[in-house]
């Protein structure tokens, strides 16, 4: 399928990324299957993740990734009718039934869907309790979960941050599939799938360049960003 609008927006990302001058340190792209579907479930700390996301799939095989966006996304006049483009997946928050079979239904046709279980941006730069919907997404099209990391990004956009300036590095860790099937526990495989996204950000950290007491680095890692507790992101409940 040609996806002539999602391409011309992969590549003016990709020229953005070269005027801002990011350098990219991509681990464990082998993870990504070359065909078939996948839930790719990321960390989520900037509003660059949704294109920062993706650049592992293009790189692997030239890939497209649809991701689950919340629907003012879609409603607004200069992203919507690109978001719909390039065939995300809307969701409602109050009606998440449709964007779930619709996952569902675009896994089992074999294409990749990008989810951010955590459902709203970090603020403590850590992994934040997440939702089960990845896992029972999975569960259901009997496809893997293959879970991501993205360091950097907050350096550019985000709560209250913004900074163009060049040189700055993205740390992306992709980690390997995980084979959810229906019956097991999904409560234990979220759990399961949580402790591994940790696992990717304490990687991606660890081979982060610069400073290890950086505001946009988690508290429990050294970073001086605030501690999961200070703004309300406590443990998961279930």
């Amino acid at each position: 399928m040609a996806e002539p609008v999602y391409r011309s927006i992969v590549t003016g990302f990709k020229g953005v990324f070269r005027s801002l001058g990011l350098r990219f340190d991509i681990a464990g792209i082998e993870n990504l299957p070359l065909t078939g579907g996948a839930v790719l479930a990321l960390n989520h700390t900037s509003y660059l993740d949704f294109a920062l996301g993706g650049i592992p799939a293009d790189r692997r095989g030239k890939r497209l990734v649809r991701f689950m966006a919340k629907e003012s996304v879609f409603r607004h006049r200069i992203s919507g009718p690109l978001m719909r483009a390039m065939k995300h997946i809307p969701v409602d928050r109050n009606a998440g039934s449709h964007a779930f079979d619709e996952a569902v239904r675009v896994l089992r046709a074999g294409e990749l869907v990008g989810v951010f279980p955590e459902a709203t941006m970090s603020r403590s730069m850590d992994i934040k309790p997440i939702k089960s919907g990845a896992v029972r997404m999975a569960m259901q099209a009997h496809v893997p979960i293959i879970p991501m990391c993205v360091l950097g990004g907050a350096r550019v956009y985000s709560y209250g941050h913004r900074d163009l300036s060049r040189g700055k590095t993205i740390a992306i860790t992709v980690g390997e599939p995980m084979y959810p099937v229906p019956g097991e526990d999904v409560d234990a495989v979220t759990r399961e799938l949580r402790d591994r996204m940790r696992l990717l950000l304490d990687e991606t950290v660890a081979r982060y360049p610069g400073d290890r007491n950086a505001w946009y680095l988690p508290a429990r890692l050294g970073g001086g960003a605030p501690k999961p507790a200070d703004v309300g992101e406590g443990e998961p409940v279930g």
